[in-house]
């Protein structure tokens, strides 16, 4: 216009003069509106600064519990054959030494329900895993101490009922770090660092016992204890994330332990593991008694290798099982490792030769890797919705002393009235009940929706703390 104004008639958007004005230029009455744009995009790069630091405090987290289980199978080694070769050397007799061990294994069964119970009602599992460990450690000082009866009992109910709580704490842990969906490479991971562990520290304390004593081992095994709670503090406890409020006080949805009676795929699936002890824990004691008669100065030579292939087998491959389980499904991976088992118990029931027993005993090493990732994963499939995962732990951790305890008994009194060859036969075909039981009872567990989530990605529902 001739007055060289814009036509443009004043308001917010525009100068008196009728300008355009742009929005960031605004002002108000006390500073530029430009420093909303700003507010807004240092919010923006708060956020994101504070996701990618939560980030990496789970990730370390994680190296932690790493480290954590490798040092809590370091602790659990010393208490596994070396008590009984400890004892014998303390000049105990078999029948004693029966006993403690008796009670140590009676306690590990019934208290198997109550230790999933007891980490269910805590506020945090990483507690409770620091209070076991501190246990065991005081177990095996007196172990190594007191080498009495009465000590020597106590330490061991003291031990069994500790590792009743552990198992199902550091399940917890792993759940509450990286929720449901990651939950079996992160087992998976959990078993390869066990197995280092367990294969790293029996070599260490055999060493020990051969060079120093064996007292020595017990007191390597309390001292493991100060390096293993210290992983176990370099996790975060605002890294475990606990169950939603939600998955507890959700209307219709029952949290009382009798529910999971109810429960049909964690019912199968303990049965499914009673008959896996059933017919795998008689096999290897048997045949070392086989190899101990062919002969008795490589036995121990041959027994030692069959303990240590299946862990190798365990390290490199629990993490790959984990992502199949995701890929894949439950059911495919529990039927492989049953049928390993069925497999290598006819193997046994024809083959003497150590070097084929060694090279047989791969397959417990495919079925442990399996199991070890299975047996958390379908559990917490199962109990999804109920808040009840470590009682329901529990539950198959009872089943699965049941299953051990009737299996060394009854393929024991199998072998004097029908020998090896029977004996063997009949551990595979309770192994192929299994597969039997899974085809046709148990539905696969794995989540229709689920995905892979990266390493640093928490999944929405986890778990328990």
């Amino acid at each position: 216009m001739a007055d060289g104004t814009t036509g443009v008639a004043p308001g917010p958007l525009a100068t008196p003069e009728g300008n355009p004005l742009s929005t960031l230029a605004l002002r108000d009455d006390d500073a530029p509106l430009s420093r909303v744009a700003h507010d807004v995009v240092d919010a923006v790069t708060g956020v994101e600064g504070a996701a990618h630091a939560a980030g990496q405090s789970r990730q370390a987290s994680s190296r932690a519990l790493d480290w954590f289980v490798f040092g809590v199978a370091d602790v659990q080694t010393g208490f596994g054959p070396f008590v009984a070769v400890y004892l014998t050397a303390q000049a105990w007799t078999q029948a004693d030494i029966g006993l403690v061990l008796t009670a140590g294994g009676l306690i590990s069964l019934i208290g198997q329900m109550p230790g999933g119970a007891l980490v269910d009602a805590l506020r945090s599992a990483r507690c409770a895993a620091s209070a076991a460990v501190l246990a065991i450690g005081l177990s095996a000082l007196a172990l190594a101490l007191w080498p009495i009866f009465p000590v020597v009992m106590v330490s061991r109910v003291l031990h069994a009922g500790a590792s009743c709580v552990l198992g199902p704490a550091i399940a917890a842990i792993s759940l509450g770090l990286v929720g449901h969906a990651a939950l079996g490479e992160r087992i998976g991971r959990n078993a390869r660092f066990a197995s280092i562990g367990a294969g790293l520290s029996a070599a260490a304390m055999g060493a020990s016992g051969h060079l120093l004593s064996n007292q020595s081992v017990f007191l390597v095994t309390a001292a493991l204890v100060l390096p293993t709670l210290l992983a176990l503090s370099r996790i975060r406890t605002h890294d475990i994330v606990p169950p939603a409020p939600a998955v507890r006080r959700a209307p219709g949805i029952v949290v009382a332990p009798r529910a999971l009676l109810t429960n049909r795929p964690l019912i199968v699936f303990a049965s499914c593991i009673l008959l896996f002890h059933l017919a795998n824990a008689a096999m290897l004691p048997l045949m070392g008694g086989v190899l101990a008669t062919q002969s008795s100065d490589w036995a121990t030579v041959s027994v030692a290798a069959c303990m240590i292939v299946p862990q190798f087998v365990v390290a490199a491959f629990s993490p790959w099982v984990g992502r199949q389980s995701v890929a894949w499904g439950r059911r495919p991976l529990l039927l492989a490792a049953f049928a390993a088992l069925a497999i290598r118990g006819v193997l046994f029931a024809v083959v003497t030769n150590p070097y084929a027993v060694v090279a047989a005993q791969r397959l417990d090493g495919v079925s442990a890797a399996v199991l070890g990732v299975m047996l958390p994963l379908i559990v917490a499939d199962a109990t999804r919705t109920s808040g009840r995962f470590n009682l329901a732990l529990g539950v198959v951790g009872c089943a699965m002393g049941i299953g051990a305890s009737l299996s060394t008994t009854l393929a024991g009194y199998m072998v004097d009235q029908l020998g090896r060859g029977v004996t063997f036969a009949a551990l595979a075909g309770v192994a192929a009940m299994g597969v039997v039981v899974i085809c046709a009872a148990l539905p696969e567990t794995r989540p229709a929706a689920e995905q892979v989530l990266p390493s640093n990605q928490h999944a929405p529902d986890a778990g328990l703390s």
